[in-house]
């Protein structure tokens, strides 16, 4: 699903765009998990974690 209204517009506060993106290279039991948690709406987004999820650590890739 494509997001057009989050690239990036000009440069005031409005205008700044939001990208995330990553690869998944060992873990994807994780990502399961995050997948299955519970959502709900709030405000306009839908889809939103009931609960916040939290990612404690990272690593890049050898």
């Amino acid at each position: 699903m494509d997001n057009d209204f989050l690239n990036h517009a000009n440069k005031t506060p409005q205008g700044f765009g939001y990208c995330v993106f990553g690869k998944v290279t060992d873990g994807l039991d994780v990502i399961d998990k995050i997948a299955k948690v519970r959502t709900t709406t709030r405000g306009m987004h839908e889809n939103v974690p009931a609960q916040p999820v939290k990612i404690v650590s990272v690593r890049k890739a050898k």
